[in-house]
Formats: C-alpha cells, structure tokens, sequence
C-alpha cells in the first residue's frame, strides 16, 4: 500500500507538472496574440527566422526569379559586346597590316618600274649614239694639215652627235681645250681626249697624231666601251677629276 501509494503521489505530481507546462504554453500562446512583447531573451533563433524562398509569395518569387534572369542575361551580353569589341579591333589591325603591305608592294614595284624604264631608255641612248657615231665614221672630213678649234668643234657634233656632245665637249674642254695636239709633259697623254699612250688612238686611224676625226671618233668609242656614254663618262670625271 505504502509503495502504492508513492505511485499515486508522483503520477499526481507529472501530471500537475504536465498541466502547469500546458498552461504555460497556452499563455505564452495567448499573450502573444494579444501582442504581449514579452519575449524570453535566451531562446535560440528557430527555422522559422530564416526566410526561404518557399516562404515567399509566388508573385514575389516570380519577380525574384526574373530580376535574376535580367541579370545574367546583362551579363551575358557585355561580355559578348566585349568580345565582339576585339574581334572588330582585331579584323581590322589585320586589315590595316595587309593593306599597308600591298601598298608597299605596290610603291616598290613602281620604284621597279621606274628604273626598268630608265635603264631602258639609257639603253636606246647609248645605241642611238653608237649609231650616230658608226654613220658618222663613214662619212670623211677634208683632210688638212691645221684645223681650228671652230673646225674640229664642228666634226666632234656630227661624230658625237647632238644628244652626248654637250658633254664630250666637257671633257675635251678639261683634258686639252681642242689642241688636237696637246700632249701631257707628265704622262705624255696625247691628243684631245689625251689618250693614254696616244698610239691607242691608231686602231681608229693612222693619221691619229693630225687628224682631229680619227682623234675624236676613237674618244667616242673609249667613252661608250667604258663608261656607257660621252655623259657617263662626264658623271665620272666630275666624281674623280679624270675618266
């Protein structure tokens, strides 16, 4: 009986205590409806502060949901616009480099063409004037025992011919100022072109110690064979002082 009894008396004391902790609740319940404040400081924050996305209205998760679809596809777009940017940048840097070639090549096969043309007409030069000066050695001058400078002057332009003798007359002018018998006491040159030995000049003629002519057409020979032209000539004697 006596243990029964301890039985009766701890089964009254749970279920009191059971009462009291529901009657608790149910206050704590109902002063929180009636906007008690009255909170208990040492709670532990619960699942219910943390807001998910579940616990959003299904509008708002909507809006949510397109704000950040807007954002990626921002995103997504300045990174194509960027790379668009230096695509753009880099087709035209190709571009500018393979223009800037073919202008290049264009400038340098012009420069080309430029000097084919002068070699060219230097070419025809030189071939008139060997022309000029095989017509001219047919031809015959009077022979005499003195000329004038006025006279030999007068041969050297039919031999030479108008397009070199400007500058044949040049080198005449240098080497023995017309004396068709000059002779250099230093080297013993001879003649108006101060051949070198004078006996040179008989392939010509034989007559080349008094015959202007023959003098002045193997100049002209000696200056085509050399230098390309009475003028070539000229070119190189005003660089040395000598042909």
């Amino acid at each position: 009986m006596l243990e029964g009894n301890r039985v009766s008396r701890i089964s009254v004391r749970g279920f009191a205590v059971a009462s009291a902790t529901a009657v608790t609740a149910v206050g704590s319940v109902v002063g929180v409806a009636s906007g008690s404040v009255a909170q208990n400081n040492d709670a532990e924050p619960t699942a219910a502060d943390t807001t998910l996305l579940a616990d959003i209205p299904a509008g708002q998760q909507a809006q949510v949901q397109t704000a950040s679809l807007t954002q990626q596809a921002d995103t997504q777009a300045i990174a194509a616009d960027t790379s668009a940017k230096k695509d753009a940048e880099e087709a035209a840097r190709k571009a500018a480099a393979h223009t800037a070639i073919q202008k290049k090549a264009a400038a340098e096969k012009a420069v080309q063409d430029a000097k084919d043309r002068a070699k060219a007409k230097e070419a025809a030069s030189r071939d008139a004037v060997r022309t000029e000066s095989s017509s001219s050695s047919s031809s015959s001058f009077p022979v005499q025992s003195s000329y004038t400078v006025a006279q030999v002057q007068a041969m050297a332009r039919q031999i030479v011919g108008a397009g070199q003798f400007q500058c044949f007359s040049n080198i005449v002018d240098h080497e023995s100022t017309w004396n068709y018998k000059a002779v250099n006491p230093s080297s013993g040159a001879y003649g108006l072109v101060q051949a070198l030995p004078g006996s040179k000049m008989s392939s010509v003629g034989a007559d080349w110690q008094t015959n202007p002519a023959t003098q002045i057409k193997w100049g002209l020979q000696y200056m085509n064979e050399r230098y390309g032209s009475p003028c070539d000539a000229w070119s190189y004697w005003q660089a040395n002082g000598n042909y």
